[in-house]
């Protein structure tokens, strides 16, 4: 075993090392369906970007006729994105055809694929920098073909990529264990959020009830971000803040969040622990019903902010924690909705809220039920934990292998 020395990393133009070849696809328009429907698979730059670097499916066919405005590519290549999203890659397992927002990257001699990959995948940023911004981002091949890479030695190229694929199967593994791991949890919610299955424990009648019955509301204040004020100790909760959210609940005291000076908000109401606040509004179905639970309030306070609808239910119908997934309970989405329907804005209205009657549980059986989901969640949150980390490895790995201020030991031996 040798290591190489640094004189063996070389500035190579991409061109002198891979042939760059332009897809095509001259129908137009398009669109034209007589072009689409056959057995020829023809990948777009969304099938690229989506494919976490190795294509084994495709969302488009060509037929006959298109493939002879198109062009047909071997399985194995390496595609990269040109346009609109810039630097994509992925490696497609089939033969296939493709526009020229895309190109197909065939490594020359001594040149490894999977080294090749990676290099580029790390000079995204830079590739996005040097594309023409116009009303669409492009990158020209004469660019491409004069970007400079620094390469190594084919043997450093196979060990350099043999490791930065092992961190690639391990973020894809973890990939795969969340998406698992999701599916169960949200099986779990249709299941036990509808009381079509019980925990052990609970068998009792759930009762109707009506949401307005049991509820007031907390009064807010709709201030633009202009007018928020970050040397205040006063937090702000906003719509938007709400609707990013992928967790059901929010603390406070823990977050950071928009401030607001308590001049301007003194009319508006402060949250507590335990209040439901909702966007009022959405353009899309699945942003309906949208909330976050307040798990804790700062001492200096919250207040709810513009577009929001923040709900005090009684503590003794729905019990805090389980609140929180009322959003994920079919029928209270499905009553909003239609209440909603027929505008481009889908609104969530206090009056809306009110008028939700749903079968309940009682809070014991409620909190149980929070508490399973909450568990779900945590061991997500882990797995999510141990992604960020994997991929920061990765990158990591990247920047000291593929810049060459890491050498990796070789084998010279053939």
């Amino acid at each position: 075993m040798t290591c190489d020395s640094d004189s063996e990393l070389r500035s190579v133009p991409l061109g002198q090392i891979a042939q760059i070849e332009r897809g095509k696809f001259s129908a137009r328009p398009r669109n034209d369906p007589k072009y689409f429907g056959g057995s020829v698979p023809f990948i777009q730059t969304g099938d690229v970007r989506n494919s976490n670097g190795r294509m084994t499916d495709y969302s488009q066919t060509l037929n006959s006729q298109g493939l002879k405005v198109s062009r047909l590519f071997p399985a194995g290549t390496l595609f990269m994105t040109i346009a609109a999203n810039i630097g994509d890659l992925g490696v497609a397992e089939f033969a296939t055809a493709c526009p020229d927002s895309l190109v197909a990257l065939s490594p020359r001699a001594g040149v490894d694929q999977r080294w090749l990959f990676h290099a580029l995948s790390m000079m995204k940023p830079t590739l996005v920098a040097i594309a023409t911004q116009n009303a669409q981002a492009n990158l020209n091949l004469e660019k491409l073909n004069s970007l400079a890479l620094n390469v190594p030695p084919h043997a450093s190229q196979v060990s350099i990529a043999n490791i930065l694929d092992d961190a690639d199967s391990m973020i894809i593994k973890l990939q795969r264990l969340i998406a698992k791991k999701q599916a169960i949890k949200q099986g779990m919610m249709q299941q036990l959020l509808t009381g079509r299955t019980r925990l052990p424990g609970f068998c009792g009648e759930w009762t109707e009830t009506r949401l307005g019955d049991h509820v007031t509301y907390v009064k807010t204040v709709a201030l633009s971000r202009a007018q928020l004020d970050s040397s205040s100790a006063l937090r702000y909760l906003h719509y938007g803040d709400i609707h990013t959210r992928g967790d059901v609940r929010l603390d406070a005291s823990k977050e950071p969040m928009p401030r607001v000076s308590a001049e301007l908000a003194n009319r508006a109401g402060r949250l507590q622990v335990g209040d439901l606040v909702f966007a009022d509004a959405s353009e899309d179905p699945e942003g309906v019903g949208k909330s976050v639970e307040i798990a804790g309030v700062p001492s200096d306070g919250v207040v709810p902010g513009l577009h929001t609808i923040a709900a005090r239910f009684d503590k003794d119908v729905l019990s805090d924690g389980f609140k929180a997934y009322l959003q994920h309970i079919p029928t209270f989405r499905e009553q909003l909705l239609r209440l909603a329907a027929g505008t481009k804005v889908l609104a969530t209205t206090r009056t809306y809220i009110s008028s939700v009657t749903l079968a309940l549980p009682d809070v014991n059986e409620q909190h149980a039920i929070a508490q399973v989901l909450d568990d779900c969640e945590a061991e997500l949150e882990a797995l999510r934990a141990r992604l960020d980390k994997a991929r920061n490895i990765k990158t990591g790995m990247m920047q000291q292998l593929l810049t060459g201020r890491v050498r990796l030991p070789v084998d010279t031996e053939s």
